[in-house]
């Protein structure tokens, strides 16, 4: 049974407190403070699910799937994210204020809580929660500084180009800051971990943030930075822990009924803030997960309007536990898609992955951290490291569990070979949870992958079919509405933008 763990955050002080919804929280005038917002360990606690609140993916998910080779559009499409899916991206795009307004939001909420914390001495028997507490906010406030990072760095393995503006105290109205540079952001962010890691105590924990959540999300920051044999020994140790589901967990966790590969996960429940249709095609989702593909259900009248792009579908294999969970019953397969004189309508491949829990259609959890990311982590860090035998064992692996029988052991010949067969599986394993747009900035040129969809769909819809993992927009613009409030970061935009 879920906990409705945002039914919690009643105090009218702490809806008060976290209610501006700008880039960067201002010092109004009368503005309750952290000191009278916050006295006591259980106002913190309060106030830190109400951080958990901000923690959203389903952006993530939109642009993956829209601008990447994930979606194709539907039959029942009414144009919705077409201009992602057309690769238009600029400073006056969803994409970019979205992910910067709504990152540094978090960032915020997160300062906000943790300078309340050092104006609170916890009470005899209260210093357990009140480092957990802490720590968790520290966490987070990696997480949102690591998503401007990924985003708008060019470049997240060169310390000298420029990411974001590292923001670790509230502003106030006159503070106009310039971006940090990469190894700037990446210093801030591991101390921020450095205190998490101190602080927490929990070692594991589904639906809030614990020992085995911040090894998880380092296993993710060194791939990212290049730190293979870090990234490998991390998420060897996770996945030993938490090993990989069997078909049947497989198919319960996607129903939300099984934790078996979940680290960590944002919980979706009947009537918190998140059960609600969202901004469809859009990366303002903010709802459901599901209806990042889908206006009702994701059945064949469920009104979908992006469906499986046919590069994800022609690698699900039968026997495959994966296909059987993404791709819809109600789907129309056509049997000579390549010929077929009307695949629009002829050949509908309805998204599956999200249909719903609780007896709420498209609702779902968002799954974070799971062991198999795990597994393709340490694939990916072989692969870089030219162990390609060790690599192809990790991909057996876990197709063995995926197919529920032994599987044969891929072989590479190269390095570039064995990179692009991980991503290549994460694009399988990992699909519509918000990593292939990533995947390809961190190791499409490695891995000679990029943007590759299906041509009949693609030529239907524009023309856009492939992109290089080199292009310039892999990397977000600084939004307009971000350089209108403080005009001087305009000279430090992206490039190609």
């Amino acid at each position: 049974m879920k906990k409705n763990i945002f039914s919690l955050i009643c105090l009218v002080t702490i809806s008060l407190f976290l209610g501006c919804e700008d880039s960067y929280e201002i010092d109004q005038v009368g503005r309750l403070d952290a000191a009278n917002a916050f006295r006591t360990v259980e106002d913190l606690q309060s106030g830190l699910l109400g951080v958990y609140r901000q923690l959203d993916v389903t952006p993530e998910m939109a642009l993956s799937a829209n601008f990447t080779d994930e979606v194709a559009p539907a039959f029942d499409s009414g144009g919705q994210g077409f201009q992602l899916y057309d690769f238009i991206i600029n400073a006056a795009s969803a994409a970019s204020t979205d992910f910067w307004v709504r990152n540094y939001r978090v960032n915020n909420r997160a300062t906000l809580l943790i300078d309340a914390a050092n104006n609170i001495t916890p009470e005899a028997g209260e210093e357990s929660d009140y480092n957990n507490i802490l720590g968790q906010a520290h966490f987070i406030r990696a997480w949102a500084n690591f998503e401007l990072l990924l985003y708008f760095s060019t470049d997240p393995t060169n310390d000298a180009v420029l990411a974001a503006p590292i923001v670790a105290a509230v502003p106030d109205a006159t503070v106009q800051p310039r971006r940090n540079t990469t190894g700037e952001m990446w210093d801030f962010i591991n101390s921020e971990i450095a205190i998490a890691q101190d602080l927490v105590e929990t070692q594991s924990n589904p639906t809030f943030v614990s020992v085995d959540a911040i090894n998880a999300f380092r296993a993710r920051l060194a791939l990212t930075r290049g730190d293979y044999a870090s990234a490998e020994a991390l998420a060897s140790q996770l996945l030993n822990s938490y090993g990989l589901a069997n078909q049947t967990q497989y198919t319960n966790m996607w129903f939300d009924n099984d934790n078996t590969e979940i680290i960590w996960k944002l919980e979706r429940t009947l009537n918190d803030a998140y059960d609600g249709q969202g901004s469809t095609g859009s990366v303002f989702a903010g709802g459901w997960a599901g209806a990042v593909f889908a206006f009702v259900d994701a059945t064949f009248t469920g009104g979908a309007y992006f469906e499986m792009d046919r590069s994800i579908f022609d690698a699900l294999l039968p026997g495959d536990i994966r296909r059987d969970v993404m791709v819809a019953p109600s789907s129309i397969i056509s049997s000579d898609y390549l010929n077929d004189p009307d695949p629009v309508n002829n050949d509908v491949l309805i998204i599956q992955k999200y249909q719903g829990s609780e007896g709420q259609p498209l609702m779902n959890d968002l799954k974070i951290f799971r062991s198999s990311e795990m597994l393709l982590i340490a694939a990916e860090a072989r692969a870089y490291q030219n162990n390609l035998s060790g690599a192809a064992s990790l991909i057996q692996q876990l197709r063995n569990a995926r197919f529920g029988t032994t599987q044969p052991l891929p072989t590479y010949g190269s390095s570039q070979e064995a990179i692009g067969a991980v991503l290549d599986e994460r694009k399988i394993e990992l699909a519509f949870e918000g990593h292939r747009y990533k995947d390809l900035k961190r190791s499409g040129i490695a891995g000679n992958r990029g943007i590759d969809r299906d041509v009949i769909a693609c030529e239907i819809q524009s023309g856009a079919c492939t992109l290089s993992a080199d292009d310039f927009r892999f990397s977000l613009p600084i939004p307009i509405t971000e350089i209108n409030a403080n005009p001087g970061i305009a000279e430090q935009q992206n490039p190609g933008y």
